[in-house]
């Protein structure tokens, strides 16, 4: 009966889907100008944005169940208040689909409030990608900290070396 658990155990898990965490995003040291060719086969669906900061927060905390529970899941296993200020900042869900098979990038340009108009940028690769994924950047920490809000993103997909869907917040320029 111990030989049936171990392949059962496998192979339920390979049912679900469940892989290795995706690997963290990829600071971009300077974030290059690329070529603008929109691509219908591949877009931008929904995009979560959180910002998290209680010491900032000049309202009561909410009574939305939903944003409450974003907050819970925010600080979930931060146990002292330093634990707490790392995770204190932005957190940006994209989620977008390809109609075909190719290898793209996620390029996520950003402003903080301490920096003005200089643009940083992180990059998460989806090779051999097809179908609907979700690419998620924090600007937590230390990089919230001490260069401030984020005044302005876009989100990118990019395909050897062109822009093939794009996706702003209205304060880009």
């Amino acid at each position: 009966m111990k030989w049936f658990k171990v392949p059962f155990a496998a192979l339920a898990l390979a049912a679900t889907g469940w892989s290795a965490p995706p690997p963290p995003p990829r600071l971009v040291e300077k974030a290059e100008v690329l070529p603008l060719a929109l691509d219908d086969a591949v877009q931008f669906r929904k995009t979560k944005t959180y910002f998290h900061d209680p010491v900032s927060r000049k309202h009561s905390p909410s009574q939305d169940e939903m944003i409450e529970f974003e907050r819970r899941r925010v600080e979930f296993g931060a146990i002292t208040n330093s634990d707490r200020r790392e995770r204190y900042g932005h957190y940006f869900t994209f989620f977008w689909r390809t109609g075909r098979k190719s290898d793209f990038t996620v390029r996520f340009e950003y402003r903080q409030a301490n920096l003005g108009s200089y643009v940083q940028a992180r990059e998460l690769a989806f090779p051999g990608a097809r179908g609907s994924y979700k690419a998620e950047f924090n600007i937590i920490g230390d990089d919230y900290l001490e260069d401030g809000r984020v005044t302005a993103w876009r989100a990118l997909v990019i395909e050897n070396g062109k822009i093939v869907a794009l996706n702003q917040s209205f304060l880009w320029n």
